[in-house]
């Protein structure tokens, strides 16, 4: 990595079109325990991680499962990719069977030294339009490890819930969010794998499904409330096949905290502000 600059990948942009097939917005909504939106429907938040999929062939993936890294990201050989949290804005809602359009940029990438060693943080921006119009802004924060073993004891405690949601993270469930996703990472469906070479003792709960299992049960809890920004962070990861807890509480008018536990400790964290 010494002979790569990694400042070279910052500001490269790729932009992808989705039609948001109802088909696939049906397979999301009979995965996630919803009604399959119609053509023009709002979609829930979040759902848009189910679209703009990348059609990498087998031949362009690394052992982990993910595509290789060095073309539109930049080379991590012989890390561990992990989803470390991010920001999104609505705008507006993205509809059910009408083409959009995201365009994604590299906006920083920064190497740090961390407890277990350097961890390379890569930050992506994205944009959704649709019908002309901007309707979701985005960052995502991808964090590469050097292998090491994981965190996997919570030490904050679960703050007392105004709603929550129980989530059964089956490996059927991990299954066909990866599949919904195209996502290979294999620590989500080789057990093997993600035991003998990356040292967890389960299947790993993908967090994007764990943010949005939060922002599904504060929408269950708020139905009529516009969702406008969404901040979240994992602390640790979540472990299949046991449950875990997505919950919330109201902090002040317009501002909610939301959390993910398991063991009566925190794993995932997000603030979320709304419109009543």
């Amino acid at each position: 990595m010494s002979e790569v600059s990694l400042d070279d990948w910052i500001g490269r942009t790729q932009t992808t079109t989705d039609a948001f097939d109802l088909g696939h917005a049906a397979c999301v909504a009979a995965t996630l325990g919803k009604p399959a939106p119609r053509k023009g429907d709002p979609m829930p938040e979040l759902w848009h991680w189910c679209f703009f999929l990348e059609a990498v062939g087998m031949d362009a993936l690394g052992t982990d499962g993910h595509p290789a890294r060095g073309t539109f990201l930049p080379p991590a050989e012989g890390r561990n990719r992990m989803w470390a949290g991010g920001r999104v804005y609505f705008d507006s809602p993205l509809l059910a069977g009408i083409e959009a359009q995201k365009t994604s940029t590299v906006a920083n990438i920064t190497e740090k030294q961390g407890k277990t060693g350097s961890l390379l943080f890569v930050t992506v921006a994205h944009e959704v339009f649709q019908n002309g119009d901007r309707v979701i802004r985005e960052e995502q924060d991808i964090v590469y490890r050097l292998p090491s073993p994981p965190k996997l004891q919570g030490t904050e405690p679960v703050p007392d819930a105004d709603w929550q949601l129980t989530v059964e993270p089956t490996s059927t469930l991990l299954f066909r969010y990866s599949a919904l996703t195209f996502n290979g990472h294999r620590i989500h469906y080789d057990y093997p794998y993600v035991t003998e070479t990356e040292g967890y003792p389960g299947l790993v709960v993908h967090g994007p499904l764990i943010a949005t299992m939060m922002v599904q049960s504060f929408r269950d809890a708020h139905p009529g409330a516009r969702i406008e920004h969404l901040a979240y962070r994992g602390l640790r990861p979540l472990i299949a096949p046991k449950p875990f807890v997505a919950a919330g509480q109201k902090v002040e008018q317009g501002l909610a905290r939301l959390w993910a536990a398991q063991d009566n400790t925190l794993a995932h964290q997000a603030e979320l502000r709304f419109e009543a």
